[in-house]
């Protein structure tokens, strides 16, 4: 197995993947790391919309020899990917801990998860996309055949970018697609080790290929392009809006993956340290820089002060520092717009009179970084803390009088990513679970115990389109007499 670097040195700019090829670009920028910004990840190269077209068209170009391929070298593929990830995840964890922020124990979960994701799609891939089906006539066969769509526009997020491009990478080359890949912005080096190792896996030149650059640059041109069959898409809200209107317009398939304002209910009866750490874990794990992060909190009132003070003890023992120091239970945020963001709310919460109980400050460290205090408030529904995504380590708690007034806290939001509930009555737990206006739903579990191989699709404002194998193909029936 090739052991070379997963990612050039700072003075060798991390390139584009087109067509079989590492390319330069027009412009560079820095990729910085937000445990201590005196020691930045790497240089990159920006794509511009000439070069996203290079991409694009090579993928076209590509698209027949690999969609009228075998499974087998699919599968075969996309295991090679896998395997390379699983043997490398120290190196990818330490990576993405330095990029992103996160602990280096999460981030090597994660690079793990990213390599198993991707030998479960080599698996998927080998399966039959065709079924029959009985026809009402005598000497007349139906088979319903699912078949690749073409180019796949992947836009990833920085909050994983390894787990969450893997999931939409591995699927859309597992269903005989190809790719061209824009990573977020800040996270360049994630993107080009991932781009490293898919590049020594035996794909035909054009199948898969990386695209750095701006939203507005690469990804508009990604989703406006006539040779774009399909658009994947995860991240803010606002964005996804601008993809909808661009695949609309031409009428091309598109999913999004979007935010979450996602609630979580404890009542009376729940096992209360449980639901604490259910709690913690959910709203405060990677930093809050996850959509299925728990961030209203809503406890039925017999329980609600023992809840509030025991959350707030728990996070006053967190340790604050450098993504890769031992010991660290929440790393930096992951760049300075977000830390902004982060401050920004806290003085939002304070103006409009939700009561701040701890956190909320900028935090000095041995390193310069983006290190914040994680803040819990406690708050009525209308303040924007409990209503407007933050993705940062910002929870708010909500009194609920009962069950029922809980479960209608739950819904008064415009997403639907993720709910979750701690109790112990197995009724109160069905109830939830089929009444609760969200995609997902965790019993007893933080919002965040999800697993990428299991259907993820969220309702209102957090998703639109697809979110399972039946967006990666098309839909082919034939009539064949006999």
């Amino acid at each position: 197995m090739n052991r070379d670097p997963l990612v050039p040195l700072v003075a060798s700019p991390l390139r584009h993947y087109i067509n079989g090829g590492w390319e330069t670009g027009a412009t560079t920028g820095v990729s910085l790391n937000p445990s201590d910004l005196d020691d930045p990840v790497g240089e990159y190269v920006r794509a511009d919309v000439r070069q996203t077209d290079m991409a694009i068209e090579a993928a076209h170009a590509a698209f027949r020899e690999w969609s009228l391929g075998s499974a087998q070298r699919r599968a075969d593929a996309l295991d090679a990917i896998g395997s390379e990830m699983l043997a490398r995840r120290d190196e990818l964890g330490r990576l993405l801990a330095r990029e992103v922020g996160k602990t280096l124990p999460d981030a090597l979960t994660e690079a793990t998860r990213a390599g198993q994701i991707f030998k479960l799609c080599a698996a998927e891939a080998m399966r039959a996309f065709t079924e029959p089906v009985a026809s009402a006539r005598a000497g007349v066969e139906i088979d319903v055949t699912r078949e690749p769509l073409g180019v796949v526009g992947i836009i990833a997020p920085w909050s994983a970018p390894l787990a969450v491009a893997a999931a939409k990478i591995g699927a859309a080359l597992a269903h005989g697609n190809c790719v061209v890949f824009k990573p977020a912005e800040s996270t360049p080096a994630c993107a080009a080790a991932l781009a490293s190792i898919i590049s020594r896996a035996g794909l035909p030149a054009g199948v898969f290929n990386l695209v750095m650059g701006s939203g507005r640059q690469v990804g508009a041109r990604i989703a406006a392009h006539p040779l774009t069959a399909a658009i994947s898409f995860t991240g803010s809200a606002e964005t996804g809006t601008r993809v909808l209107q661009a695949a609309v317009a031409r009428q091309v398939r598109v999913q999004l993956e979007m935010g979450g304002k996602n609630p979580f209910v404890v009542l009376a009866d729940a096992d209360l340290e449980g639901a604490v750490e259910a709690a913690l874990s959910g709203a405060y794990g990677a930093t809050g820089q996850r959509s299925t992060a728990a961030a209203r909190l809503i406890v039925e009132g017999a329980v609600f002060e023992p809840f509030v003070d025991a959350l707030q003890a728990k996070l006053a023992r967190l340790s604050i520092d450098h993504a890769l120091k031992h010991g660290t239970d929440m790393g930096p945020v992951a760049n300075a717009a977000q830390l902004e963001r982060n401050l920004d709310y806290v003085r939002i919460g304070q103006q409009e009179g939700a009561q701040l109980l701890r956190g909320g400050r900028q935090l000095e460290r041995a390193t310069r970084g983006y290190f914040f205090e994680p803040a819990l408030f406690i708050g009525e529904p209308e303040h924007r803390v409990a209503r407007e995504e933050i993705f940062g380590p910002i929870a708010v708690v909500l009194r609920a009088d009962d069950y029922d007034h809980a479960l209608h806290l739950a819904n008064d939001t415009a997403y639907g990513l993720c709910a979750g509930i701690c109790t112990r009555s197995l009724n109160r737990a069905r109830h939830f679970r089929r009444h609760v206006h969200s995609g997902l739903v965790t019993i007893n579990l933080p919002t965040t115990a999800v697993e990428h191989h299991a259907p993820g699709g969220g309702r209102k404002a957090s998703a639109y389109g697809a979110t399972d194998s039946a967006f990666w193909s098309a839909v082919k029936t034939a009539y064949v007499a006999g």
